[in-house]
This record gives C-alpha cells, sequence and structure tokens, in this order.
C-alpha cells in the first residue's frame, strides 16, 4: 500500500513538472506590441523560434529606425534569459546578455518589468523559408564565392511566419553594421520583401522588392536586384 501511495505521489509531482515546463514555452511567432508616446508610437516586434529572440523597435509615421537586439535564448521558470550576438545600441548601454521576466495569457505574451508590455501574436503561419539564414557567398561569373559562416563578422536574415529581418553584426566586438525587416511571401521560387524598417535609409521603407529563390539543401540562392537596384545573386545557407 505504502509503495503504491509514493508511486501516485511520484506520478503526480512528474505531472506537475510536466504542467510547468509546457506552461513556460514559448509559442514559435512574430509578437507586436504599440508603445504611445508624446514623440509618436513606438512599434515593437518580437521575434521567437524554439531558441533566437530578436527585439526590434521602429516607428511606422514617419519611419524611423529606432534600435534592435538579439541572441539564443533559454527559459528558468518564467524569466527569458538571453545571450545577446548583437545590439544596435551597444556601444552607449554595453548591454551583452538580458534576463526578461515574461507570462502568457490568452496567447499574448506579456513582457514584465517597471512598464509591462502585452505583446500580440502574428496570424500569418509558416512559409517557404522560414528559418535562420547566413549569408555564405555570392555567384560571380567565376562560379560560386563562399564565405566562411562561423567567423564573427556575419550576416543574418531572420525568416518567422511571413515577417523577415536581417542584422549585420559581430558577436566579438559587438560591432552594429545594419538592419531591416518587414513582411515577406515566398512559394514557386518567388520571394516578395515589404520593408518595414531599414537602418541605413528610413526612405526605402514602403519599397518592395521581388526576387528568384531556390533551395538546395542547406543553401538559399537568392536572385534579383537590391533596395538600390544594383544585381544581387546571393547564397544563403540555414543556422544550424
Amino acid at each position: 500500500m505504502k509503495l503504491t501511495k509514493i508511486s501516485v505521489f511520484i506520478g503526480l509531482v512528474s505531472c506537475f513538472v510536466f504542467f510547468d515546463t509546457i506552461k513556460a514555452q514559448i509559442p514559435a511567432n512574430v509578437y507586436h506590441f504599440v508603445e504611445k508616446n508624446k514623440e509618436g508610437n513606438l512599434h515593437h516586434e518580437l521575434k521567437l523560434d524554439t531558441d533566437y529572440y530578436v527585439h526590434t523597435i521602429y516607428k511606422e509615421s514617419p519611419a524611423e529606425f529606432i534600435k534592435t537586439m538579439g541572441g539564443f535564448y533559454t527559459i528558468s521558470g518564467n524569466n527569458l534569459l538571453v545571450d545577446l550576438e548583437f545590439n544596435s545600441n551597444h556601444k552607449e548601454d554595453k548591454i551583452t546578455n538580458i534576463n526578461v521576466p515574461f507570462k502568457l495569457k490568452n496567447g499574448n505574451l506579456i513582457l514584465e518589468g517597471d512598464s509591462p508590455m502585452t505583446f500580440t501574436p502574428a496570424t500569418n503561419g509558416p512559409q517557404d523559408l522560414d528559418g535562420k539564414w547566413l549569408m555564405a557567398g555570392r555567384i560571380t561569373d567565376q562560379g560560386e564565392e563562399r564565405r566562411d559562416t562561423s567567423r564573427p563578422r556575419k550576416t543574418m536574415k531572420y525568416l518567422l511566419n511571413g515577417h523577415f529581418q536581417w542584422i549585420a553584426y559581430n558577436t566579438e566586438t559587438f560591432e552594429f553594421f545594419g538592419s531591416g525587416g518587414g513582411t515577406y511571401k515566398a512559394g514557386n521560387g518567388k520571394y516578395t520583401e515589404n520593408i518595414g524598417y531599414f537602418s541605413r535609409d528610413n526612405s526605402r521603407v514602403g519599397a518592395a522588392l521581388s526576387f528568384n529563390y531556390k533551395v538546395n539543401g542547406k543553401d538559399w540562392y537568392h536572385s534579383g536586384k537590391s533596395s538600390k537596384g544594383d544585381p544581387l545573386n546571393e547564397i544563403w545557407t540555414i543556422r544550424e
């Protein structure tokens, strides 16, 4: 009889631990929050897949990029622990990791703290090319010119549920070289970006850029014209 009670108790504990683990997981998605202030509304965008976090802030009207930060995350209890790879404000704040308390309520993601923010999830579903991709090279008249994606200087493109963002940065020095993002559609070899923010040139916001693409193994071959109208033929590789 005692063994039965102990077994039941262990089973209940296991259930509670399992439930708590499930409760702590954040559904992979893009989340949005609008912060209202005197200088105009600030749009906060969070991208979270199973292990990577990016928080970007920008104004929609007039268009203005504010800042972005991101890196690999883990969850401890109800805290997001993020080991940053990039921080566009690093020169000023020197921040290289963050601890963000959170909770989930009615499908929303609430970041808690001095000024809690309630983020609502995007309604777009998965698309072709969703994932984290690293710039791996270009195709020239001489063929493929590859670069080492393990080096600290990286350009990453993060695509998730119809939203995209590219970020150029250095993981060792925390130098930030630029970022841009918005929404995208991909299918049948056609990829279209609609620019919602661009750190290098706010006047590019609102532009739509169309490209051809194909995926071969771990590589995404991407061709078309840049935001400046220059031809490009790039190779991106999935980040694992």
